[in-house]
């Protein structure tokens, strides 16, 4: 199996994809290759995402566009939204907004960079309305039958001058595993997805719950309270083993700016049991805004 980095794509600069024409490579992650683009019929730029064919399994075109398709429906403003799908010999292609600004992921590197250890973690404040927004959206896409199924950190843009978060990617990890594939190969780091998705079981909004209860905890320590592993079978191993203790420190033992009330937010969000989490996005939101107003106010001048 080939991988993203082994792929030269330099040959499609200035092709013609869709309405479009390819200008630049702006960035690579996971099976896909996203470039900045002209599209010609609204004389604007936007981005388009490409995934080649060699990366994909046989059943994975006519998912793609279903997928695609579903995704470009949602109309929110957390969400990117999707103009055009199609595919061409190589490789399937979708166009989209073009979001200026950078990855949630890069937020929490910098933040992480602090000069005093004490502050190397995103602002409580902060944390707490990207992800409400980030729920908020998720909700809306589960009530329209969509789930995302890779949230995490790269898949969550920061708008650089309104600071608003936005959602890329919506059901491309079904379209990367296939429907034929009862062993479900693992994309990206195992650490943001549901043990359920995991073990290739049934995925429901829930999982999305989990991967946003895990970027909640990422967000507000300096680093995840998780056991030490060297390749990611291994991490699979002891998140499918370690259940609801994979997790081994509260986060307000982490940080002291915590009360112990998100202690209990996060691990609800956390359950190694589907049926012991939110069971919306809306709850989770409902619980992240009762903790802000019950102590939001001391964490104002952080």
């Amino acid at each position: 199996m080939w991988s993203i980095d082994a792929l030269k794509f330099d040959h499609l600069i200035g092709q013609e994809v869709g309405t479009s024409v390819l200008l630049k490579e702006l960035a690579r992650g996971g099976m896909g290759v996203i470039f900045v683009a002209y599209q010609k019929t609204l004389k604007r730029q936007i981005a388009v995402k490409i995934l080649p064919k060699a990366l994909l399994t046989p059943a994975c075109s006519e998912l793609f566009q279903q997928e695609a398709e579903s995704a470009a429906i949602l109309s929110h403003p957390n969400i990117v939204p999707i103009y055009e799908v199609g595919e061409t010999k190589d490789f399937l292609f979708f166009t989209m907004q073009m979001i200026k600004g950078f990855p949630l992921s890069r937020l929490i590197e910098r933040s992480r960079q602090h000069l005093l250890p004490s502050r190397r973690f995103v602002p409580i404040a902060e944390t707490l309305v990207i992800l409400t927004s980030v729920l908020d959206a998720l909700d809306y896409a589960h009530k329209n039958s969509i789930v995302h199924r890779d949230i995490k950190p790269a898949n969550i843009l920061i708008e650089a001058h309104t600071r608003r978060p936005i959602i890329t990617d919506f059901g491309i990890v079904k379209v990367l595993r296939g429907p034929d594939v009862k062993t479900p190969e693992i994309m990206g780091t195992p650490v943001y997805m549901a043990p359920e998705q995991i073990l290739g079981g049934q995925v429901d909004g829930r999982a999305d719950i989990y991967a946003v209860g895990v970027m909640l905890f990422e967000m507000l320590v300096t680093s995840l309270p998780i056991p030490a592993y060297n390749t990611v079978k291994e991490l699979i191993g002891m998140k499918t083993v370690l259940k609801d203790h994979f997790f081994q420190k509260k986060p307000s033992d982490l940080n002291p700016s915590i009360e112990r009330d998100m202690d209990t937010i996060i691990f609800n969000a956390l359950a190694y049991d589907p049926d012991k989490r939110y069971g919306s996005c809306r709850q989770f939101m409902d619980a992240i805004k009762t903790y802000r107003a019950l102590h939001l106010k001391k964490h104002a001048t952080q």
